[in-house]
């Protein structure tokens, strides 16, 4: 590590792992089992502990607690990971914690994410590529959010819940069903109230894509049979890489029901 990148007052303890181009700023504690990527900074009063890596290009903003003991009273002491990305924002007073043993012992965060001021990320959450979770909202244990996922401000994800590709979340929105890829919730209990046609069409998706994902959304909304049968059937009538994803998603393993179309 380079001395010259690390303020005097940090405290950095033995075994800690730190590439000399990472940036250490002022009262920022790091821990022994702690690995620091390439260019990752650490604006002040960052506290970086357990068994956490920061992925090359993160910055890390003052206040944010990473790799803390997971909030979960089921919690042994047992071996707990965090891996974050390369790339990420973490902003002020942000919470991430390490996984537990029953959920395989790893919280790990994707790339080019966006972590606003005062979000917790809880125990054994997975977290994909260019996620950006908002002001004070709160992803609970065992979640999945996939590549490209937005979660409102104040809003909280229920344990074990996973969010599709692409999908968002309004804010001061309650989820707590799986929510299909591209969908958009809102509402104080999470509806599934259409689809992310906006990101979508920031993402550059072609218009027949986008006219098969709103005709695939009309036949789960409201087509017979169960939600599972419908999907089943769209799955054998599409030609659309995007409808089958929802599909896939759909017809996947889980161990919660969806938000349905209202």
């Amino acid at each position: 590590m380079s001395a010259d990148l690390i303020h005097p007052s940090a405290v950095i303890e033995s075994g800690a792992q730190i590439d000399p181009s990472a940036r250490i700023g002022p009262f920022c504690v790091i821990g022994a089992d702690v690995k620091i990527g390439p260019d990752v900074e650490l604006k002040s009063h960052v506290v970086v502990t357990g068994d956490t890596q920061v992925g090359a290009g993160t910055v890390i903003f003052s206040f944010a607690v990473i790799g803390e003991v997971p909030q979960d009273l089921k919690f042994k002491g047992e071996t707990s990971a965090l891996v974050i990305g390369k790339r990420n924002r973490i902003r002020e007073h942000v919470t991430m914690n390490g996984g537990t043993e029953g959920g395989g012992g790893v919280t790990r965060i994707g790339d080019d994410g966006l972590f606003m001021a005062g979000c917790h990320i809880a125990h054994d959450a997975h977290i994909g590529d260019r996620v950006i979770v908002v002001n004070s909202a709160a992803i609970a244990g065992h979640c999945v959010l996939e590549d490209d996922v937005i979660v409102g401000g104040l809003s909280g994800i229920h344990q074990f819940v996973r969010i599709g590709r692409g999908a968002i979340i309004g804010a001061v929105t309650m989820v707590t069903n799986d929510v299909i890829p591209y969908g958009l919730v809102q509402a104080p209990r999470g509806e599934l109230d259409g689809l992310n046609l906006v990101g979508l069409k920031r993402r550059g998706v072609a218009r027949s894509d986008i006219t098969a994902l709103r005709a695939a959304f009309q036949m789960l909304a409201q087509g017979d049979g169960t939600f599972h049968d419908r999907a089943e059937r769209l799955g054998n009538e599409t030609e659309s890489a995007y409808v089958r994803e929802i599909v896939a998603f759909v017809l996947g393993d889980s161990d919660r029901s969806f938000l349905t179309p209202r």
